[in-house]
């Protein structure tokens, strides 16, 4: 189930979305691009970045030098499993 949503503007007129936590995501408060450790919160911020359209797939994809099927099994989890699908240690009882 893929939830889109709306690029707005601040009062800076930074574009943002609502990330996961419920609280504006701006591009500067997205993960550095030399992320090594990808907690939960982090795929889950750029998984909103890209689904409101702050960061294009193929931005999110070259910035974090991920792949895409990497990126989909990210959205994939949160889809079927809300955040804590997006969690390593836990992923066998997810699949």
């Amino acid at each position: 189930m893929l939830q889109q949503q709306q690029t707005r503007t601040n009062s800076r007129g930074e574009s943002y979305v609502i990330g996961p936590t419920g609280a504006p995501l701006t591009l500067g408060d997205l993960p550095p691009p030399d992320t090594g450790r990808w907690v939960i919160r982090r795929k889950a911020e750029v998984i909103a970045a890209v689904r409101g359209g702050l960061l294009s797939l193929e931005d999110a994809l070259e910035r974090y030098r991920l792949t895409s099927e990497e990126f989909l099994a990210w959205q994939r989890s949160i889809d079927r499993h809300g955040l804590a699908g997006l969690r390593t240690t836990r992923l066998q009882q997810y699949r």
